[in-house]
């Protein structure tokens, strides 16, 4: 005991972002070019570095860091070709980082010539163990080392070109592990230095370079800088864009994940005051990763927040990120998994499908969005409803009518879902696998559509009698097939189901009656196919539902009776 050591909490009063709500977004910068890519086991090349690129701006991004010029040739030729081709939009503003020495700073500058906008990130640790055991400095010395680094870039700033605007962003390295006077101290020391104005506002980016401690605290330590900066820059002032100090410094986040919280942390960081977020696609980076962009931004879509980014087409986004990477999307992963708004219990698939019925029988396509299971609807990201209910042993009834029903256009009455919803779970059991929906629809024909033993048709022939005053107005003649023996019967009665059954009174086939039919046809014109269903009672107790298809509607009630008798023997 005694090795680890509870953070603590902040001494904040009167906190004020309990009681607020997210209701804009904040400005999205990706850094999956610079921070993600650093972290890949194989880094990207120049030529899927600017396909990534094109990838960041197709989603919407309008701030792009693009990486560290100064570190090595492929990224300054990179940083290089965005320019010399003119890949980057006059909107969009890239961002570079770099230490805080004047060699580097030299160097990037000479990368980012000619650029339209450029954020210029330096950064240094703050923290006291990084002071103690990294840089051996006083903290005194490290706020000279962040001033120096802002003189640097601001003597520099010539080599970037005359058409190129600077702006500033300065991080406090390990934020969420200093004590907060301390990094008031040093970010208000760096904004007196550089003298923002509101048409070029200075970004103090805060980050949680290793998170600390729990999603709430982290919260705290950015409202209490805040307050504390405002005190110390003597300004009183919040656009409605976040901007604090006369609209002249922007809150930046820059959430990691080490405590599986970034994304918590990222929005209680909005409420208590930041209007900007750094991270990356599925949150992609060091360690456990940064925080994941397209989580924060579809939690905000969900509760109506129109983002600005575009992830309409999650599907597309997953493959070129797996492309250019190489790394997974984890099935689970927000959104984006393969597996996220998929249903294997049998609960859950019974809910999603009763509420899909009753959202497709209102007729809204734009309705509030009520689906038990699903906090979104998956076509909004481009996902197919076909991919919500899947099959394992721990499915049910509603799983097997739902893929039967929207994959094949199978609509089972409602107690035979529960019959073929068993045959179904008792397939994948024996299979111990997930059945992909062809399968499903094998155990339905196999076991209702297809069954020839012990009754079979071999022949039938019906005769309509439109003149007739009575109501048996069809007649039946059949041969068929009983237990390896043939019989040719007929029988007579007001359709061709009741004929054919009636025939069968004189044939060993145990007596019956017809207690449920429905039908309802399956596909359009020429291609139209009819099925129906039959529930019999046999004399002796059993009671069996039928299935049968054909294109003719009377052929298919005759098909249900005879799978509703081979039943019997299942």
């Amino acid at each position: 005991m005694g090795k680890y050591q509870p953070f603590g909490q902040i001494k904040l009063d009167a906190r004020s972002w309990p009681d607020n709500v997210i209701s804009r977004p904040p400005v999205w910068c990706s850094v999956d070019l610079r921070d993600g890519n650093q972290a890949l086991p194989v880094p990207m090349t120049v030529d899927q570095k600017l396909a990534y690129f094109d990838l960041l701006l197709k989603i919407g991004f309008k701030e792009i860091e693009i990486g560290f010029p100064a570190a090595n040739d492929t990224e300054f030729v990179f940083v290089r070709r965005l320019i010399d081709e003119k890949l980057i939009p006059e909107d969009v503003a890239v961002q570079v980082l770099c230490q805080a020495r004047e060699p580097l700073i030299q160097q990037t500058m000479k990368a980012v010539n000619g650029a339209s906008h450029v954020i210029f990130h330096i950064y240094n640790a703050v923290s006291d163990i990084q002071r103690e055991f990294t840089f051996g400095m006083t903290r005194k010395e490290l706020v000279e080392f962040a001033c120096n680094g802002v003189k640097f870039v601001k003597a520099n700033t010539g080599l970037a070109g005359d058409r190129t605007k600077i702006q500033l962003e300065y991080s406090p390295e390990e934020f969420s592990a200093t004590d907060g006077d301390f990094c008031v101290e040093i970010c208000h020391r760096v904004y007196e230095e550089w003298a923002p104005s509101a048409d070029n506002p200075l970004i103090i980016n805060l980050p949680a370079t290793v998170e600390t401690a729990s999603a709430n605290i982290f919260a705290d330590q950015v409202e209490y800088f805040i307050k504390h900066f405002e005190d110390a820059a003597g300004i009183h002032e919040r656009l409605p864009d976040g901007r604090i100090c006369g609209g002249k410094v922007l809150i930046s986040l820059h959430n990691h994940n080490d405590r599986g919280t970034g994304v918590a942390s990222a929005e209680l960081g909005l409420l208590a005051g930041a209007s900007r977020l750094e991270g990356t696609l599925f949150g992609n980076g060091e360690r456990t990763g940064n925080l994941d962009l397209i989580t924060v931004a579809m939690n905000m879509f969900t509760q109506g927040i129109e983002t600005g980014l575009d992830f309409s087409r999650i599907n597309d986004v997953c493959v070129q990120f797996s492309n250019l990477t190489g790394m997974s999307v984890p099935v689970r992963q927000p959104y984006g998994g393969a597996l996220v708004f998929t249903s294997f219990s049998g609960s859950h698939q019974d809910a999603i499908r009763k509420a899909f019925a009753a959202r497709a029988s209102a007729g809204d396509e734009n309705a509030r969005w009520r689906v038990p299971y699903l906090p979104l609807d998956p076509k909004d990201v481009g996902r197919e409803y076909e991919e919500i209910i899947r099959i394992n042993a721990q499915s049910g009834k509603g799983g097997a009518a739902w893929i039967l029903e929207n994959r094949f256009g199978v609509i089972l009455p409602k107690e035979m879902q529960i019959i073929v919803g068993k045959a179904v779970k008792l397939a994948a059991d024996k299979a111990h696998k997930e059945l992909l929906p062809d399968e499903v629809y094998k155990v339905f024909a196999d076991g209702w559509l297809n069954t020839t033993e012990p009754l079979s048709v071999l022949d039938i022939v019906e005769t309509h009698m439109d003149g007739s005053d009575t109501r048996d107005n069809v007649m039946c003649r059949t041969s068929i097939m009983w237990n390896g023996k043939q019989y040719s019967v007929g029988g007579r009665g007001n359709g061709p189901v009741a004929a054919f059954s009636q025939a069968l009174a004189y044939t060993p086939v145990p007596p019956f009656s017809v207690t449920d039919f429905h039908e309802h046809s399956i596909g359009s014109g020429s291609d139209t196919d009819a099925m129906a269903y039959v529930r019999i009672h046999f004399e002796n107790g059993g009671v069996h539902w039928g299935a049968g298809k054909s294109s003719n509607i009377g052929r298919a009630g005759i098909n249900a009776i005879v799978s509703a008798i081979n039943r019997l023997c299942v």
